[in-house]
């Protein structure tokens, strides 16, 4: 197996702390940037802006539109442009990070990343997830360059939406069993891929240890040492994995069966982590891996991760298994990567098994 391996590991810059958001002006001008765009959220925007710093320099405010399109990221690229902005900042969840880092590949601006979730590790990574205008997947962008800052208060995560969170760590306990199902096929791991099997080993360590106390955090409001672990795993460790381990530690099954069920428009209503965190069971079923699904429910339990379709309210016709299995084995999907042969019928055959095993 030979695939891409190029390094991208981190953003130029990384820092967690309480009150991090207060020093923005600072890491601004060390970058002599005096002109920005701040792109943000709507339902998390109104949630953060008392914390959002004063600034002395320009700065514009402008809800991002909802989605990461590419007619949002040209809108944008074009009004960099006209506005002379020197730098673009992303307060936000995944998709606002995703939509700024494209921008800013667009404008060939520099990107600061102010995350208000821990749902994804959009913020570390130097790539996009785009989607079209009805909200189904169309393909991730890996840009050159990685992000200039990202800068994390852990108290301002602390107050986000509970089940986010919890959507947060099905994303990222895939790490393990995605690129595990792909670096387990290599004779010789490059120092680079064991760098990405380790943090991708660390991410499910600390989330099936420390995920309870992490919620419990949030429902006292009162920050722990097992909610930052887990945020830092979430995003920091997440996005070594794939920064490092490039095409062995990106993506395999589980994000194929959520790429693929965005062709379904009910499927929007659910988080991108709940429908990782179905996708995992799908790929240990597709690796008859019935082991691990047995050892895994207690904790999706716990956390009310789905383990069906019926957990998502999703029931398909047949024209739907269909739909669905075709667009996870379409030529170029991450699920070939899998030492496994999957077919649409393969994928349709396990997703149905998953649904009579959880019923029992």
């Amino acid at each position: 197996m030979t695939k891409q391996l190029i390094v991208r590991g981190a953003p130029q810059e990384y820092e967690l702390k309480i009150n991090a958001w207060n020093s923005l002006e600072s890491h601004l001008n060390r970058r002599k940037i005096t002109n920005i765009l701040v792109l943000h959220g709507d339902t998390s925007w109104k949630a953060v802006k008392p914390f959002f710093p004063e600034l002395s320099i320009t700065k514009t405010f402008h809800y991002y539109g909802g989605q990461c399109t590419d007619s949002a990221a040209e809108e944008f690229a074009s009004l960099c442009k006209k506005e002379q902005f020197d730098g673009i900042v992303a307060v936000g969840g995944g998709k606002v990070a995703d939509l700024g880092k494209f921008v800013a590949f667009k404008a060939q601006l520099p990107i600061l990343i102010l995350p208000t979730l821990a749902a994804t590790c959009a913020a570390y990574t130097p790539l996009s997830v785009v989607y079209d205008e009805a909200g189904v997947m169309l393909r991730y962008d890996i840009f050159p360059k990685a992000s200039d800052l990202v800068l994390i208060d852990p108290t301002i995560l602390l107050h986000s939406p509970r089940e986010l969170m919890i959507a947060g760590i099905g994303d990222t306990l895939a790490k393990w069993y995605e690129s595990h199902a792909i670096i387990s096929q290599l004779e010789v791991l490059p120092v680079e891929v064991q760098v990405a099997a380790f943090a991708a080993e660390k991410c499910r360590g600390i989330l099936l240890e420390k995920s309870t106390d992490a919620l419990s955090a949030m429902a006292k409001n009162e920050l722990n040492q097992a909610f930052v672990d887990v945020v830092e795993a979430n995003i920091l460790l997440a996005g070594m994995v794939g920064g490092f381990g490039d095409e062995y530690g990106r993506t395999a099954g589980a994000h194929s069966i959520h790429d693929a069920l965005t062709v379904l428009p009910e499927s929007h209503q659910q988080l991108h982590g709940n429908k990782v965190a179905y996708g995992i069971l799908v790929q240990l079923m597709i690796e008859d891996n019935l082991a691990e699904i047995q050892r895994l429910l207690l904790f999706y339990h716990q956390l009310n991760l789905p383990t069906s379709l019926a957990d998502m309210s999703m029931e398909l016709s047949e024209a739907d298994y269909q739909a669905v299995g075709e667009r996870a084995c379409a030529p170029g999907e991450m699920i070939h990567l899998m030492k496994e042969t999957v077919t649409p019928a393969l994928v349709i055959e396990k997703m149905k098994a998953l649904e009579s095993l959880m019923k029992k």
